[in-house]
């Protein structure tokens, strides 16, 4: 079976990832004789077409000739052909309805999918993954946030003086940037009310945001300090709260004791008992998983309560994004040239900016792609162990005899006109 790849120019608007650079693609090359890659062009992609033309990559419009086409975000169904199999985040494993016809074409044409959010080891621990660089961009975006709803407050601060993660030359700008902005920021905040800077979650999302705060002069308190604590005695202070499962949730049964695995296994005998930290918040960045069966972290009553009585949280960075999901009040993803809106507490409606009575939600859900050179070099050193086993097995096999390395294999969620063992609960989602 020949080994031909072919990387597909992404058609969602910003996005200028790609799963392979330059250099990864001629280092693939070099040590595989047998592979071949070919890459459409793209005037969107942060590698330019010259990047590859100079490194002698082949490029074509053409990728009929590809056993495996890969791009990062979703492709349309256009590109979508019988005989070849796709690699790319495919948003379909929660019933994303919104790709559900999607997921209904590649069965349809009998082509294979595979997710690299499925990509997995023996302890199913993801293993190709944008999240640090999420957690990165959407920390930058959030302070941004803040300062622009402070600007509506009427408050200039030295928060205005942060951008846009897309609108750094790098990661190191950002953070140079940063450590010289925290000198000003303290002297700013000498005799303000402390900025308290909420982090759910400690994965690689959590970790890519709290490394952005490590620029900033932080003092770390833990969630029980902040619900007693007296915010008068840490005046002038940037305050960083970071909140695992057990300080965000507690058994419904009164006399029940919170377990993790339980909570992973049950969620439903869960309750989330995040409100009472609401109150002591001014910015709250969301890093944590969830799916239907977890309960919410923040629901619309409770936000819209905290309004009525004490609106201190004034910024929700949304970085997983879950529409209508842990934070209930994230109504839709957003853009980056448009990255935030205020939540109406009283309407349940949304308005584009930094304007109105609610918190501002920053909900880009392609967060990564305002760092794409760095998250790109990052995944696809992830990504090259597997590459040339995927783009050499021959998919016109059944699904059982698929010759791929048992971290990939889970990743197949459609072959051969039907849906994988594991995914057959998707039926329930796809459309007659």
């Amino acid at each position: 079976m020949s080994a031909k790849i072919g990387i597909i120019a992404e058609h969602k608007p910003g996005e200028g990832r790609i799963p392979l650079t330059p250099s990864q693609i001629v280092h693939l090359l070099q040590e595989n004789p047998e592979l071949s890659i070919t890459v459409q062009p793209s005037t969107q992609r942060t590698f330019a077409d010259d990047e590859f033309e100079s490194s002698n990559i082949n490029m074509s419009s053409d990728l009929s000739h590809a056993n495996l086409v890969m791009a990062v975000k979703e492709i349309d169904v256009k590109d979508i052909h019988s005989g070849q199999a796709y690699l790319y985040f495919s948003h379909t494993i929660k019933g994303q309805d919104y790709n559900m016809p999607m997921l209904q074409h590649i069965l349809d044409v009998g082509a294979t999918l595979l997710d690299y959010e499925l990509i997995r080891d023996s302890q199913d621990r993801r293993l190709v993954f944008f999240g640090r660089h999420a957690g990165l961009a959407g920390m930058v975006n959030t302070l941004w946030s803040y300062g622009q709803r402070l600007k509506v407050l009427g408050i200039d601060s030295p928060f205005l003086q942060i951008r846009q993660a897309q609108d750094y030359k790098d990661l190191e700008e950002i953070n140079i940037s940063l450590q010289i902005l925290g000198t000003e920021i303290s002297r700013w905040m000498a005799d303000k009310p402390a900025v308290v800077i909420g982090v759910t979650g400690y994965g690689n999302v959590s970790k890519g945001a709290q490394e952005i705060l490590d620029n900033l002069p932080m003092t770390h308190i833990t969630p029980e300090e902040l619900l007693n604590a007296n915010l008068e005695h840490y005046t002038g202070q940037l305050i960083q709260v970071v909140f695992e499962e057990k300080d965000m949730f507690e058994p419904i049964d009164p006399q029940g004791v919170f377990d993790l695995q339980d909570y992973f296994d049950h969620p439903e005998k869960y309750q989330a008992k995040f409100n009472p930290y609401l109150s002591q918040m001014n910015i709250l960045v969301n890093c944590i998983y969830w799916d239907t069966p977890y309960p919410r972290l923040i629901t619309t009553d409770e936000i819209k309560s905290h309004y009525k009585v004490n609106p201190s949280l004034l910024v929700v960075g949304d970085i997983t994004c879950d529409i209508d999901g842990a934070i209930q009040f994230n109504t839709g993803s957003t853009l980056s040239p448009d990255p935030s809106f205020v939540y109406d507490v009283e309407t349940g409606e949304r308005k584009m900016g930094f304007q109105g009575t609610g918190p501002v939600v920053m909900a880009v859900d392609n967060l990564p792609t305002e760092l794409p050179r760095e998250a790109s070099e990052v995944f696809g050193e992830a990504l090259m162990p597997f590459v040339v086993a995927m783009a050499g097995c021959d998919y016109s096999k059944s699904f059982e005899l698929l010759e791929l390395p048992p971290e990939v294999k889970k990743a197949v969620i459609a072959h051969g006109g039907e849906l994988a063992p594991d995914f057959d609960y998707l039926k329930k989602y796809l459309k007659d």
